[in-house]
């Protein structure tokens, strides 16, 4: 693909404004570089915000708002449904961006437009089912029910590897709430950010609302000023542990919320009657897609004594097949890793593996590829015993650490002896076992799958995980109740005032 038409195509310059709130600010900020993973060369600039731009965005989502919650819910979900249309029509350009600007393979970056469009697809029938409850009074002559409100303009900071999709999570649900949206992206992704916002502006074109959808780009000190407003009643954060803690605990001092979703570290459980042949392509995809850098990414292969050497040569050879190189052709299944610290960030897990009494099975080197950069490396499984202290720590890159046990009651305790919880999954033909894993005493994680992988989550079921993984929920099911204020109301329609629980005040 022509990478100079892709980025005409979607309206991109060579140097773009990184703010937007009805119309485009230049920023005000320093001009940083977005960098092509695969090639190391420069794709395009952004000029970032400075404070008074930054603050000026806020204000002008927050006029947005005014008029956005007085919007009926289903005519916020016809400008959604229209949205989704619009990424349809833009749906293999701007996922080839996303594959030039994260180094995910093409057919991941044109799936993440796709759970964009399924994300908007959804949220337009969710703007007609905004429901409440209506519950009886204890008190005749009484209605009491539940309502929901709109909260406000809601930050959105999200991380590199999924540059768009994660942020249509919170701004098609958000949205149709009636909140406007305060998108900081990654700094390593947000000539995506930039595209996309380009896409909300041509479908607000015209309405006085274009600032329901509003960018702030820029890098840890955008992030931190967003966490301590108090003109934003909710942060969703995508990101490492380590940034949810900052981020978090500055929400919770000015007594606001925040949504979280942080590291994953996830485990597959392989049981002696498991379908090998399925667990081995499940594996392969959760751990190799993304090189690796997902939050749902498979880190540890948690495998039954008695299948453990079978499953090992099957992953081995699965790997030493994958197709490395760069993600914009045809077949090749791993590009690069985003940045070079994330290169020697894997390589120092690996040294420290082997220390730690591991052994590499394969890979654990950085890989050469004649005319592109030196942020490849070779997808690596490494043999290491359960209480190992590495495997506490997320390394975001495709390091699989295999780990045998004797019983599904030893596997379970390896699952959930990690800080994080996000994705498990248990591959097994005894219900008996597979019904022990989802139970109370089971995966301790906000996703448990039984016979498929760690990754791929469907946008109808609510993601999101506990522990250090943060604890919030994004997506489907009721997770749009984070972007509004429930309130319970009382109507009394009789003549007279009595009390709850039969209190006596006269």
């Amino acid at each position: 693909m022509d990478e100079a038409a892709i980025l005409s195509r979607l309206g991109l310059d060579r140097v773009n404004p990184g703010a937007y709130a009805g119309i485009w600010y230049e920023g005000g900020g320093d001009t940083e570089p977005i960098y092509n993973p695969t090639t190391g060369d420069v794709l395009a600039e952004i000029t970032t915000c400075d404070a008074a731009t930054y603050d000026l965005v806020v204000d002008k989502a927050t006029e947005a708002f005014e008029a956005w919650r007085a919007t009926p819910a289903p005519v916020r979900g016809e400008y959604i449904r229209r949205l989704g249309q619009a990424l349809r029509d833009r749906k293999e350009d701007l996922g080839a961006l996303v594959t030039l600007e994260t180094g995910k393979i093409l057919a991941e970056g044109t799936g993440e437009v796709q759970e964009m469009i399924d994300i908007c697809d959804f949220a337009v029938g969710l703007s007609r089912q905004l429901y409440g409850l209506t519950m009886a009074s204890e008190r005749p002559r009484h209605r009491m029910y539940e309502q929901w409100h709109p909260l406000g303009p809601i930050g959105v900071i999200t991380a590199f590897n999924f540059p768009v999709a994660v942020w249509s999570w919170n701004a098609a649900i958000g949205a149709v709430c009636g909140d406007s949206i305060v998108w900081k992206p990654s700094p390593r992704s947000s000539l995506t950010a930039v595209a996309v916002t380009a896409i909300c502006d041509r479908v607000m074109a015209g309405t006085g609302l274009g600032a329901v959808f509003s960018l702030a780009a820029g890098g840890t000190g955008i992030g931190s000023r967003m966490a301590g407003d108090r003109r934003l009643p909710l942060i969703s954060a995508t990101g490492s542990s380590a940034m949810g803690r900052s981020v978090g605990s500055k929400v919770a001092n000015r007594l606001g919320s925040s949504l979280l979703e942080l590291g994953g570290n996830n485990a597959m459980i392989v049981m002696d009657d498991a379908d090998l042949d399925l667990a081995t392509r499940a594996a392969l995809f959760a751990a190799v897609g993304t090189a690796g850098q997902r939050c749902t990414t498979l880190r540890r292969l948690i495998v039954h004594s008695d299948v453990v050497e079978d499953m090992a040569k099957r992953m081995v050879t699965a790997y030493e097949s994958v197709p490395i190189g760069d993600p914009m052709q045809e077949g090749i299944l791993m590009g690069p890793l985003i940045t070079d610290d994330a290169v020697a960030g894997m390589l120092a897990a690996v040294e420290t593996a082997q220390a730690q009494g591991g052994k590499v099975l394969t890979g654990g080197r950085r890989r050469s590829i004649h005319g592109l950069s030196d942020r490849f490396v070779e997808p690596t499984i490494i043999e290491i015993g359960k209480d190992a202290p590495i495997l506490h720590t997320e390394t975001f890159a495709p390091i699989l650490y295999l780990i045998e046990v004797r019983s599904l009651a030893e596997a379970i305790e390896v699952n959930n002896s990690v800080p994080q919880g996000l994705s498990s999954a248990i591959f097994t033909d005894s219900i008996g076992r597979a019904e022990s894993f989802l139970s109370h005493r089971g995966s301790d994680c906000g996703l448990a799958n039984v016979n498929i992988g760690t990754s791929g989550a469907e946008i109808g079921g609510a993601f999101g995980g506990e522990k250090d993984t943060g604890g919030g929920r994004e997506s489907g099911s009721d997770a749009w109740k984070a972007y509004m204020r429930r309130q319970t109301t009382t109507i009394n329609w009789g003549g007279e005032l009595p009390l709850a629980q039969g209190i006596e005040f006269s």
